[in-house]
């Protein structure tokens, strides 16, 4: 899927419509008398308040997390029950953590003949080739594909390449530095047949939650966000893919058209064409998939601009099937909360500081920044005390709480710059990754990989990202 001029023009037309209209709402209270000025911030704190926590907070609180059970026997022997898994993985530059993926996938157990690894090397100039060709060597479940740096597309075009190969009834697709427990086939695969699902996410967790404070709030915000999704899909609303640790059924993938090539966020993309056309989407807490956090502020940034404009392009894209029939009034009332919590409210509040400062009155959006944040710190809280495998999470007390709210402030920021640059300034895509760079390596043939000469290693942790302009 690729969109050519014309939609990119439209794209910047609605981000454009959606920066006035917000910039609007946040000046416009500020020429309301006194009195008045806080009604529109009460207002919505009031109603979306009270929808978060009937809908997200209370309703987690009440309910057990969604935990596959463990299998009653290990799948090794016999195939007859177990549906092929295609395990899929696109990897640019991975020298660092691709020979430890394999060995990973390697340790999971299912059936032999019914669990393929492919791995895309979309162009990568480091030592990725070598070692997968070694790989393959050793591991006959492994299967290569490789294209040009430049064959466009971006990660979506390296998941259509391998997608014409597959011939599984399940698609695991994971990021290079996943680590999975060795039974989450065995749970995962039978939990999503039998609640019939199109695709389920795995909760993300972080693996270096230790690494500094900036890691520990990461941790928070994974544990934060698949509670949120819990609480969304058990009230009528929608659940969202996360790109690593997502099980897609192969009918339901291609029945939508693949992945989008002209999207800076595939997994965002294909959960609302999934959601349009009746494909559920379920979210599992345990067992959950393991991986990096990104170490730097710079870092984050560059992430989280990716995420921000990925987001607002698929409701720029898909918004006339939003509110169209397609959708029942639950999963539209959902959407329209999310909508609002999560971009219109840092565009507003940014246009309310800005006309503060115009008009030399006082802030009047303030308390609708205030609960959603305290509402934030809740969750986030609730979803760290709660029963995990994998990694522990971070322990909850005031300090930590405050930290994780503090760390949210960074979307006031990123969505009102990348709505900005969206309106202003023309897109170009390009290959967009994380730089992995795995823990210590014991693989001699990976033993090079992030060294501390490499500029791209832990001395230098970037992200490749898209551009807008």
């Amino acid at each position: 899927m690729a969109a050519g001029g014309s939609d990119s023009d439209r794209r910047r037309a609605k981000a454009a419509l959606f920066l006035a209209c917000c910039g609007l709402v946040g000046i416009a209270p500020h020429w309301l008398p006194p009195g008045r000025s806080l009604v529109p911030a009460l207002t919505l704190a009031t109603l979306l308040g009270g929808y978060s926590l009937r809908t997200v907070l209370l309703q987690a609180v009440r309910r057990r997390p969604n935990v596959a059970p463990a299998a009653a026997a290990p799948a090794t022997s016999e195939a007859g029950t177990c549906p092929a898994v295609d395990v899929v993985v696109a990897a640019r530059d991975e020298q660092a953590v691709i020979a430890r993926l394999v060995e990973r996938i390697a340790a999971l157990r299912w059936p032999q003949g019914q669990l393929t690894l492919w791995v895309v090397d979309d162009g990568s100039n480091d030592r990725t080739p070598e070692l997968l060709a070694d790989l393959q060597g050793r591991h006959p479940f492994l299967q290569v594909l490789r294209r040009p740096r430049d064959a466009g597309g971006g990660k979506s075009g390296a998941l259509n390449l391998v997608l014409e190969q597959l011939g599984g009834r399940w698609m695991l697709v994971l990021d290079a530095d996943a680590d999975l427990q060795p039974d989450v086939l065995e749970r995962l695969v039978p939990w999503a047949e039998a609640g019939g699902w199109a695709a389920v996410q795995l909760r993300k967790a972080v693996a270096n939650a230790q690494s500094n404070l900036l890691t520990t709030a990461q941790a928070m915000e994974m544990a934060f966000d698949a509670m949120i999704q819990e609480g969304r899909l058990a009230n009528g609303g929608v659940a969202e893919l996360r790109g690593n640790g997502q099980l897609l059924s192969r009918e339901a993938l291609l029945k939508v058209g693949g992945f989008n090539e002209d999207t800076v966020t595939d997994d965002l993309d294909l959960s609302f064409r999934l959601l349009l056309e009746g494909l559920p989407i379920g979210v599992l807490w345990d067992p959950p998939v393991q991986e990096e956090a990104v170490l730097t502020l710079p870092a984050l940034w560059r992430q989280r601009q990716r995420w921000a404009e990925g987001g607002l392009q698929r409701f720029f894209d898909y918004g006339p099937g939003l509110v169209s029939d397609r959708l029942g009034f639950s999963q539209k009332l959902d959407l329209t909360c999310f909508f609002l919590l999560q971009y219109v409210l840092p565009v507003v509040a940014s246009a309310d500081l800005i006309g503060t400062l115009l008009t030399r009155t006082a802030p009047t959006m303030w308390p609708f920044s205030i609960v959603a944040l305290a509402l934030s710190g809740m969750a986030i809280a609730t979803g760290c005390r709660r029963p995990s495998e994998g990694p522990p999470l971070p322990a909850m007390n005031p300090l930590s709480a405050g930290l994780g709210i503090l760390y949210l402030v960074h979307w006031f920021l990123v969505i009102p710059w990348v709505t900005l640059k969206m309106a202003l300034l023309p897109k170009k895509l390009v290959w967009v990754k994380t730089l992995h760079l795995g823990a210590e390596p014991t693989d001699p043939l990976q033993a090079d990989g992030g060294s501390s000469d490499d500029p791209d290693g832990p001395d230098g942790q970037k992200e490749l990202v898209s551009e807008v302009g």
